[in-house]
């Protein structure tokens, strides 16, 4: 595969906000809220849906690079 261009997308970003939202929530003591929960679940979905695109757009740089 080699080395793939990013495509601009923020990827990394949301992946450390993710990680930072349950950092947090790990060191409280009390009770996750659900608006936490949705937070990161969001995030989450944000993060799959790039995945997709970015596998999307790397396949298709495979096939022009095949041609």
């Amino acid at each position: 595969m080699g080395n793939l261009p990013d495509h601009g997308l923020p990827l990394v970003q949301l992946k450390e906000q993710r990680r930072d939202l349950v950092v947090a929530l790990q060191n409280r003591k009390g009770p996750v809220g659900s608006w936490e929960l949705m937070q990161i679940a969001a995030i989450q979905q944000a993060i799959s849906a790039f995945e997709d695109v970015i596998a999307d757009l790397d396949a298709e740089l495979e096939l022009e690079a095949a041609a």
